[in-house]
């Protein structure tokens, strides 16, 4: 059974949900776009705990008839059968409504700012980056999300010393908020003819896509260089200054756009980075100063931690955090996510419910 205070909790928002049901019935807010919108945003976010207490409310009852019918020597055995099939329908009922109670992450719905970086392991760590930038853009096919490189450093064989994309649609970060940290891949590089198998590395960085009203930055904190780019770009290489370095001089967070031929262009691009980075930065600080305990959750998500394993003659893949191994490497890096990244969310939610205990 749930406690009082949960059931508290429940009928408030069973309260709400009905109230706002009676009034997106009334004409007056029909014909009012702005309130319509507000008014139906906060349905949805009710309906989900409503419909759970509902569930909740009819088992309940219906348990209460089958221990009844236990008295009824002919039916006793039919009511012992229900009883154990409602009380866990029960226990699953009560787990969805915890869950649903949970305090929500703000950042959840948000885009996302996804930074790839070669580590350890020299040019196969390059070609590495460029095997998980082709994995998440396919991730992003699948779930039907807008996936836009902002600013990329190539590598003479094909492979990347860094990525920087945005990664737009319903859900972004919920789904990729646990890939931050080092990923690691045991292969023979294409670069070795020996047939040894190395270990190389890469970092991803996941960040909430900030917009300039979230952070105050002061104009003056900012130093904007122009530069001439380099690599590809045809006519517009080395001939204009089309490139831009913007760097925070109190955190000294620098970022550099030179992939679109319009200066505005890649000094918009830089900004979005360095925004988010800032964001990530000063939430990060925060955290620190109240004491907030990451470790309970999924791993910290700190750029130093290994977490996952890419392991090509075992056709395998590790995700250290939770044990959770998988021969499905093709799979994988093919963008096929969904089980590693649900597994993580589940073991995540168990973990705030064993706290919020």
């Amino acid at each position: 059974m749930l406690s009082p205070e949960i059931e508290d909790k429940l009928k408030l928002a069973e309260q709400k949900y009905l109230e706002l049901q009676y009034k997106l019935s009334d004409p007056e807010i029909v014909s009012d776009r702005e309130s319509l919108a507000k008014l139906s945003k906060e349905l949805k976010e009710l309906e989900d705990i409503y419909k759970a207490y509902k569930t909740y409310k009819r088992i309940i009852s219906e348990l209460e008839q089958a221990k009844d019918l236990l008295k009824n020597e002919e039916l006793s055995q039919l009511a012992k059968e229900e009883i154990e099939r409602l009380t866990q329908d029960l226990e699953k009922t009560e787990r969805d409504i915890r869950v649903l109670l949970l305090p929500k992450d703000p950042r959840d719905s948000k885009n996302v700012i996804l930074e790839i970086r070669a580590g350890v392991g020299g040019e196969e760590a390059a070609l590495f980056v460029a095997d998980l930038l082709n994995m998440y853009q396919k991730y992003a096919e699948e779930k039907g999300w807008k996936f836009s490189i902002l600013t990329a450093n190539k590598t003479g064989l094909g492979g990347y010393k860094e990525v920087i994309a945005l990664v737009e649609g319903e859900g972004v970060y919920s789904r990729l908020k646990f890939e931050s940290g080092v990923h690691r891949v045991q292969r023979v590089p294409i670069t070795e003819a020996g047939g040894r198998i190395h270990t190389s590395t890469a970092t991803v960085a996941v960040l909430p896509e900030t917009d300039e009203t979230e952070i105050e930055i002061d104009p003056k904190d900012l130093r904007i260089e122009t530069f001439r780019a380099s690599g590809a770009g045809g006519q517009y290489v080395n001939t204009t200054e089309s490139a831009v370095r913007v760097t925070h001089i109190p955190t000294g967070i620098s970022v550099s756009c030179q992939d679109e031929r319009s200066q505005f262009q890649n000094r918009q691009k830089a900004l979005k980075i360095l925004y988010a980075r800032l964001k990530d930065l000063y939430e990060k600080q925060r955290e620190m100063e109240i004491a907030k305990e990451r470790r309970q959750q999924v791993g910290t998500g700190e750029r130093s931690e290994k977490i996952r394993t890419y392991n090509f003659p075992q056709n395998r893949v590790t995700d250290h955090r939770i044990n959770l191994t998988l021969y499905k490497l093709q799979d994988i890096l093919s963008g096929k996510l969904d089980e590693l990244i649900d597994a993580l969310i589940e073991h995540d939610i168990e973990e705030r419910l064993k706290a919020l205990a």
